[in-house]
């Protein structure tokens, strides 16, 4: 019989915590050293990338930002990006963003490098994605807490934990929209591909990876506004940073430093949103920065996209024939 109160089956707890703690305990014994590794290379990448984005005077990576803009956007974002990052300059949080920046460049990169073939992997195989749905849900919904006690018991206070925090929080819209992207490719350009004796590999490579491009993009887009959420979380774990700034103004009720960091986590934001969005889209700077220039629509409309999908790749396909043989 169920009886009011904290325990809803009267005397019966199911020791669902106890279980827990007995498995990271396990963990942490026999399996320390490979934890140690990892928290070694995460602090070794995040080391070398705070080198290189703090180490040189702020201009010189203001004028790396602001060309990069440029060349991915135009003038318009070029201007912006000079204008937040000045800011953040005239604030004093110039070293704290850059030591941000390089944590969420290392957790998103991570999160990507993960996400992308288990993106791929579920797209090919209906029992993977039966089973990496419920996982990704999982890591989406749990209170980024709750994971974050074990990643402090196996790595300890630093800027590993919330690295490790924020890949987990941050890589599930990059495998859902990786997947999505290859699954929306229209089924005839694929049957084309195959039908020119194009295998599995090739036709992923060549056929759904560049038309599933724009979903993947907006997959990693997601993926860095993502990790620059974390970066409170974070900073309470000692990653240092911006967060660990907002997390001191929260302390001290400092509404003005709450403000400056705040503001600048938003410029962050902000630049790395645009430059990711241009870089996936298909705008000639973008474009030319990877060597490809827009094609032109013809002026013959088709009946259907998908048709002319299917003739385009069926003669990019039969030409790279040609060339092979």
């Amino acid at each position: 019989m169920i009886t009011p109160g904290t325990n809803s089956f009267g005397d019966f707890h199911l020791p669902l915590g106890t279980w827990v703690a007995a498995i990271v305990d396990w963990i942490t014994t026999y399996l320390s050293g490979f934890f140690d590794v990892v928290r070694y290379v995460f602090t070794w990448m995040d080391a070398w990338m705070e080198y290189f984005l703090s180490t040189p005077p702020f201009w010189v990576v203001v004028a790396i930002l602001v060309v990069l803009a440029f060349v991915a956007k135009g003038w318009k974002l070029a201007l912006g990006a000079a204008v937040g990052l000045l800011f953040i300059v005239s604030v004093g949080q110039w070293t704290n963003a850059m030591d941000t920046l390089a944590l969420v460049i290392v957790a998103a990169g991570l999160a990507v490098v993960f996400s992308i073939p288990l993106g791929i992997w579920a797209a090919r195989s209906d029992t993977a994605s039966r089973i990496i749905r419920p996982v990704l849900d999982f890591m989406q919904t749990t209170p980024a807490f709750v994971y974050l006690i074990p990643a402090l018991l196996l790595f300890r206070v630093g800027v590993v934990p919330g690295i490790v925090a924020t890949i987990v929080f941050a890589m599930a819209p990059g495998v859902r929209l990786t997947e999505l992207g290859i699954r929306g490719v229209p089924s005839e350009v694929v049957e084309a591909g195959a039908a020119f004796g194009s295998s599995p590999w090739r036709i992923l490579r060549q056929i759904q990876l560049p038309l599933a491009k724009a979903s993947i993009m907006a997959g990693v887009n997601q993926v860095i506004m993502l990790s620059l959420s974390m970066v409170v979380i974070a900073g309470m774990v000692g990653a240092g940073g911006l967060g660990e700034q907002i997390v001191a103004s929260l302390n001290r009720i400092d509404v003005g430093l709450g403000a400056e960091a705040g503001l600048s986590v938003v410029v962050l934001a902000i630049l790395l949103d645009r430059l990711t969005a241009a870089l996936g889209g298909d705008s000639g700077r973008a474009s030319r920065l990877f060597g490809r220039a827009k094609r032109k629509p013809t002026a013959t409309a088709t009946p259907n996209a998908a048709t002319a999908q299917t003739a385009a790749t069926t003669e990019a396909v039969t030409d790279r024939q040609t060339v092979d043989a």
